[in-house]
């Protein structure tokens, strides 16, 4: 089912007919609403729809444009809110110099500290871009806001835009402007970006699709995009639509009701699921079908703090070995998972962490000096001997520089930790030979194939 991903039904150009836009927006078959903060004012009617509606959620955020609204009474009540159940993100957030009604410096420092807020709250972030690209891209690096993640919010066809944000693991989300005669730079960058990195919004009340072109925008209205990204994508509407749903779910965790396991036991291992979100999307991954693995529920509701997480475990000096290995990439979060991996080995505990080897990539530094001495083994998914089948396979948001990188992650794994495993699934046409020779003769570290299907 179709989801809009952003929209601002908090405006007051809803307030003669929000509840019946509301309305018309289940007829058309939409899912779920995200209703995205701006302001202290809207923040605050943000929440109370969201409390009002079961199918509407919001963030709580400060544009761009409303810096001067930046104070620490905006930030209590962000912080203080962020908690609840129909808060989903942090944003609208980030730069703005189309407009510039807030001296860039302003608007810098704001950013800044919504990541953090991000971060500190385990939500992802939606961020705003206008005008403004190697600055936004700049902060989000220096801020390693790739540890919360998020959604570029309003793609306008910027190809460094699209390709820097898909490398961060960020979500792009298409509006109505796709529909616009003159949107054929638009149109030629949807073709790019991957079916599972792709979201549908609206912007209501802007932005409304050609069709109604001029007129208030509503979220019903979103069909009509995402029959034109369907038509440039060349799949199906219910593709399209199927997509929007599976997609928001994973970024918003719209519709969870509980939280899934962030600490769970299999075979006398501790396993520690910090994430569910992943820079692959590998064609053999057990997320693909269910979210569930050996009968433990993995789908999170938010990413858990490093206190939550030492909470949930308790003392795991009678595991076998702590394992870094959830249902998405571990070291996505290598913040958290240093302090509670230093946590658990100050009881004693063998600790792995099973990664697809693209952390340094993720956090744009050599993260592996950080492990050293509170990690004990790691675990590589190599999957492939060679740059074409790994891409193929794995569907990295880091394309043609992936199979390098973790080659690279790999060979400077072997410096600071002591054991280190390159693993091959036993998919079928896979040429485990070669695999075994790129890791045995080249990487040099242990090999292993891993079944195909047996999880866990």
């Amino acid at each position: 089912m179709l989801v809009d991903t952003h929209a601002h039904l908090e405006d007051d150009k809803y307030s003669t007919d929000r509840a019946a836009v509301i309305k018309n927006a289940g007829l058309v078959g939409l899912k779920y609403i995200v209703n995205i903060g701006t302001d202290i004012e809207g923040n605050k009617i943000s929440l109370k729809l969201a409390e009002e509606y079961d199918s509407i959620y919001c963030t709580l955020g400060l544009h761009p444009q409303n810096c001067e609204e930046a104070t620490e009474e905006a930030f209590e009540f962000i912080n203080s809110n962020a908690s609840n159940k129909k808060v989903v993100g942090i944003g609208e957030t980030g730069l703005d110099y189309y407009r510039n009604t807030c001296p860039k410096e302003q608007q810098e420092k704001m950013f800044r500290r919504m990541i953090a807020v991000a971060k500190k709250q385990c939500l992802p972030l939606v961020v705003h871009s206008r005008e403004a690209v190697l600055d936004t891209i700049k902060v989000i690096k220096e801020e390693n806001g790739q540890e919360a993640g998020g959604i570029l919010h309003c793609f306008t066809g910027d190809r460094l835009l699209l390709d820097e944000f898909l490398k961060l693991g960020f979500y792009i989300a298409i509006g109505g402007a796709v529909t616009y005669p003159s949107a054929n730079v638009l149109r030629e960058s949807v073709k790019e970006i991957p079916l599972s990195r792709l979201l549908l919004e609206t912007d209501s009340p802007y932005l409304a699709p050609q069709s109604r072109r001029g007129k208030r925008n509503e979220p019903a209205f979103i069909k009509e995009t995402a029959e034109k990204v369907a038509e440039i994508k060349g799949v199906s509407f219910d593709t399209i639509s199927k997509w929007s749903e599976i997609n928001s779910g994973y970024v918003f965790k719209l519709g969870v009701k509980k939280r899934g396991k962030i600490v769970y036991e299999i075979d006398g291992a501790l396993y520690v699921n910090l994430t569910n979100r992943c820079s692959n999307h590998c064609s053999f991954c057990a997320r693909n079908q269910s979210v569930i693995v050996k009968g433990h529920d993995l789908a999170i509701d938010r990413e858990p703090t490093a206190e939550e997480v030492i909470n949930a475990a308790g003392d795991v000096s009678k595991y076998r070995e702590v394992v870094f290995c959830g249902f998405g990439e571990p070291l996505i979060r290598v913040e958290v998972l240093k302090t509670v991996a230093a946590r658990f080995k100050e009881q004693g505990a063998r600790i792995r962490i099973d990664t697809n080897g693209q952390g340094n990539l993720i956090h744009h530094r050599n993260i592996l000096p950080e492990l050293k001495g509170i990690i004990d083994a790691v675990s590589v998914s190599l999957n492939a001997a060679n740059k074409i089948d790994y891409q193929n396979i794995c569907f990295s948001q880091f394309r043609e520089e992936a199979f390098e990188g973790v080659k690279e992650f790999i060979k400077e794994a072997k410096k600071y930790i002591p054991e280190v495993t390159a693993s091959v699934v036993g998919l079928p046409g896979t040429d485990l030979e070669a695999c075994r020779k790129l890791t045995e003769e080249e990487l040099m570290v242990k090999y292993r194939i891993r079944k195909f299907g047996n999880i866990g």
